[in-house]
């Protein structure tokens, strides 16, 4: 199948993935986002014209449905981490999900994928969670075909987990362990996310259904830090930090303008992030799982004592 797409959020990490695959299977493709010049470095991942970027804030009905009209496919991955200023998780997750939606089924669009998390549920504790949820009950309900992808905590090269505790270890003797870094997580590589994308986009079979995606192997929290640290081989202190205290220092973090922890993560880590045992996977479309130690040492060896090409001897 190709044809044209528009592509919600297309230029965040997982955006450019899939914009990249798009383009290589002959799609045209519009890049719908709030600021298109941030946009512009999609455009050489394909043919001149192929790619076009445009103003869309999800908030904006007119804006979406403009967007939409005229397209064969729409694939949805506009979503925030934490709150800011006119970005709320209702608004984002929920609502504008349902705008996407709508407009979808009302310009005739054959296929729609919307990216949600594993642990979404309109009774879920944290926010985040609960507003994914939310926006997944309007996306069935305005498009009931629309194909649903709930990817655990996600890696690669631009990735905000590993690189963001790898900076950690540059300035920092000690990398914290939120609740004693139990928390499990299933981590699927930003790649296997892109082809799951692209073949429920393509494949009928797919249409109404939900999938979980997650990697070949389940870890806690503590094993993800000694896996980096062992890969950029740097010796740092795991301290187990109690869930009312990370509440705590997560009220004032809450301040900065990018972050590092807010109370709703903390609330968030109180629970797995793994596939369920009955959910569909990304086996089940055809996908092998790639694993975390076969991607990161590529990416995260810049962060080693003395830089890429020194000795992974520990510092």
């Amino acid at each position: 199948m190709s044809g044209t797409v528009t592509v919600f959020g297309g230029s965040g990490f997982l955006g450019r993935y899939v914009v990249q695959q798009l383009a290589r299977d002959g799609w045209t493709i519009r890049v719908a986002v709030r600021h298109p010049a941030r946009a512009k470095f999609l455009k050489p991942l394909g043919e001149i014209g192929q790619i076009t970027p445009i103003c869309v804030p999800v908030q904006d009905r007119e804006a979406v449905a403009a967007a939409l009209n005229g397209a064969d496919a729409a694939v949805n991955f506009v979503g925030i981490l934490f709150e800011g200023g006119r970005q709320r998780f209702q608004a984002v997750h929920a609502e504008g999900a349902k705008t996407i939606a709508t407009a979808a089924a009302e310009a005739g669009v054959t296929s729609l994928v919307h990216l949600s998390a594993i642990g979404a549920g309109p009774e879920a504790a944290a926010s985040y969670a609960r507003s994914k949820g939310e926006g997944e009950a309007a996306v069935r309900a305005a498009f009931p075909e629309a194909v649903i992808l709930r990817p655990s905590v996600v890696f690669g090269p631009e990735d905000d987990f590993f690189n963001r505790f790898a900076r950690m270890t540059r300035i920092s003797p000690a990398l914290p362990l939120v609740g004693g870094g139990r928390t499990r997580f299933q981590p699927v590589y930003v790649g296997d996310v892109a082809s799951a994308v692209v073949r429920a986009l393509n494949d009928p079979a797919c249409r109404g259904k939900i999938y979980e995606l997650g990697g070949p192997r389940i870890y806690s929290f503590r094993e993800l830090m000694e896996l980096l640290l062992k890969v950029i081989g740097r010796k740092r202190a795991l301290v187990g930090l109690p869930f009312g205290l990370a509440r705590l220092q997560a009220a004032f973090l809450e301040l900065l303008p990018k972050p590092p922890l807010t109370r709703d993560q903390v609330t968030q880590l109180r629970y797995d992030n793994v596939v369920s045992p009955d959910a569909l996977t990304l086996k089940d479309l055809g996908i092998e799982a790639t694993a975390p130690e076969a991607v990161i040492p590529s990416y995260l060896e810049r962060y080693r004592a003395g830089g890429r090409f020194s000795s992974r001897r520990s510092t």
